[in-house]
């Protein structure tokens, strides 16, 4: 038996080395889409009681609704001008073949007489990670 040559000896610790591990090629499942549950419990947590904290409004909505608000004179993400003085998150619904998720808002204004509701719809994609607001539908 011949001797391997230096130069087919380099190559093949080269071709080797250059392979990918098998930790390397390991492809992990994609995580599960948001349930309907953790979607309500986001949007409480966003909104609170008096509307998004700045923090929220700059880490968790998409780049559409940031767009969205640039070119608006009122707040997208409230559908109004002024800060309600409550909100309500109805239960959450998801729509797995499209990828989304959604839920209404309820804001409300004044009491007395005087009190009145407005409701929007608030949108989640299922696969975002971190969970984000994705889109708001105003209702008037």
């Amino acid at each position: 038996m011949k001797p391997m040559s230096h130069t087919l000896g380099a190559l093949l610790v080269t071709v080797f080395a250059a392979a990918p591990s098998a930790a390397a090629t390991t492809v992990t499942a994609p995580a599960p889409p948001h349930t309907a549950s953790q979607i309500t419990s986001f949007l409480a947590d966003f909104y609170g009681h008096h509307g998004p904290t700045e923090t929220f409004r700059e880490s968790r909505i998409s780049q559409a609704l940031r767009d969205k608000q640039q070119h608006s004179e009122f707040d997208v993400l409230l559908c109004s001008q002024n800060t309600p003085e409550k909100i309500e998150i109805g239960p959450a619904t998801v729509a797995p073949a499209a990828g989304i998720g959604w839920a209404t808002v309820t804001t409300h204004w004044g009491s007395g007489p005087e009190a009145r509701t407005d409701t929007f719809t608030a949108y989640v994609r299922l696969d975002s990670r971190p969970i984000t607001l994705d889109d708001v539908i105003c209702a008037g």
